[in-house]
């Protein structure tokens, strides 16, 4: 696993501030990507196993991992939540909201312990030929961190096809804004969990984004996905 140390989380900041989303280049080395997809079919880590055709979600498959997290998924979720959590709060006062997010991890989790938010949610995609992911939001509770990330374990062009990552941004007395997202093997893209603030005329509102996956057109697609809050 690439240190995260060294990224500039100024800059990161800026860019979420201003699109709603940032990469993270080379987070991940060729090695964890590998380990990490040829755990796949290691069917202990896992609590459940999600057949997203199933439940109209898109088609695909996904797993949520049980705890304890294996050591890399772990600490990709401590190590993330700190910087996020600071740019996080920023988010709350200026949005106004009566909504603090503590600097360390397992203080956090606790809170969504709380209130029975006790499942494991970092989870592992796979998708093939065909497979898509319709636009959603991974929410699981009452209580959500605004931000989560998701880690590309393979390369488009050479791996895959298609699926690139989709956002779209809800703006007022407007049709929705919609973006895709090109990242790279290894690279990690920090997406909002719900909402990101926005500056109009009268202060900062709330803009709602979702996030999917267009079409897979050949190969295999697998992604990692790091969510930060618990589930019901």
């Amino acid at each position: 696993m690439n240190t995260l140390t060294t990224q500039n989380w100024s800059d990161i900041a800026s860019t979420l501030n201003n699109k709603g989303y940032a990469i993270l280049p080379n987070a991940l080395d060729a090695s964890d990507c590998e380990t990490l997809i040829h755990q796949y079919d290691t069917p202990q880590l896992y609590r459940s196993v999600i057949n997203m055709q199933r439940y109209r979600f898109g088609k695909g498959e996904y797993k949520y991992f049980n705890y304890p997290l294996p050591l890399i998924v772990n600490a990709l979720r401590t190590n993330l939540y700190t910087p996020l959590a600071h740019i996080a709060n920023q988010w709350m006062s200026l949005l106004k909201l009566n909504t603090y997010f503590p600097a360390k991890h397992d203080t956090f989790i606790e809170s969504c312990h709380a209130v029975q938010q006790v499942r494991p949610t970092p989870l592992i995609l796979k998708y093939g030929v065909g497979g898509f992911n319709t636009l959603h939001q991974d929410l699981y509770g009452d209580v959500f961190f605004p931000f989560q990330v998701i880690f590309m374990l393979t390369q488009k062009g050479s791996d895959y096809e298609g699926g690139e990552l989709v956002l779209t941004e809800q703006i007022p007395r407007a049709q929705s804004k919609a973006e895709v997202i090109h990242a790279n093997k290894g690279d990690a893209v920090i997406v909002t969990t719900n909402f990101r603030p926005i500056q109009g005329s009268k202060g900062y509102y709330r803009a709602k984004v979702k996030h999917g996956v267009s079409e897979v057109k050949s190969g295999t697609r697998y992604t990692l996905g790091i969510v930060f809050h618990d589930a019901t």
